[in-house]
C-alpha cells in the first residue's frame, strides 16, 4: 500500500469554510452534450411547487465515467457496513407525505 502512495503525485486540496459547509440536494437532473455533463443539484420543499437549483457541476464525460465508478464503490462500502439502502419507487411526491402547509 505504501508503494502506491509513493507513486502517486501529491496533491493539496484546499476547502474553505463557505463550501465546507456544503449544499443540502435531494435531487439531481444530469443532463448532457458530446462533450460535458452538467449536474444540477436541486433542493425540493414540502409544498412548495418552486424548487431552486442549489449548485451546478460540469464534468467532462471522463470525470463523469469516475465520479459514476467512485459513486458506486463508495455506495457498496456504505451498503457493507450499514446495510442494503432502501430504493423508494416514488421519491418525490408533491407534498413530502406530511401535512400540507396552510397559511
Amino acid at each position: 500500500m505504501e508503494e502506491q502512495n509513493q507513486n502517486q503525485p501529491h496533491l493539496d486540496i484546499e476547502l474553505s469554510e463557505e463550501i465546507a459547509e456544503g449544499v443540502y440536494s435531494n435531487l439531481a437532473v444530469i443532463t448532457h452534450s458530446q462533450s460535458e455533463f452538467i449536474i444540477d443539484f436541486i433542493k425540493i420543499m414540502p409544498g412548495v411547487p418552486k424548487a431552486r437549483v442549489k449548485s451546478r457541476v460540469l464534468l467532462t464525460p471522463q470525470h463523469a465515467k469516475r465520479l459514476l465508478k467512485a459513486l458506486a464503490e463508495n455506495v457498496n462500502k456504505f451498503e457493507q457496513l450499514n446495510g442494503k439502502i432502501k430504493d423508494i419507487e416514488n421519491p418525490f411526491p408533491m407534498n413530502f407525505g406530511g401535512p400540507t402547509a396552510q397559511a
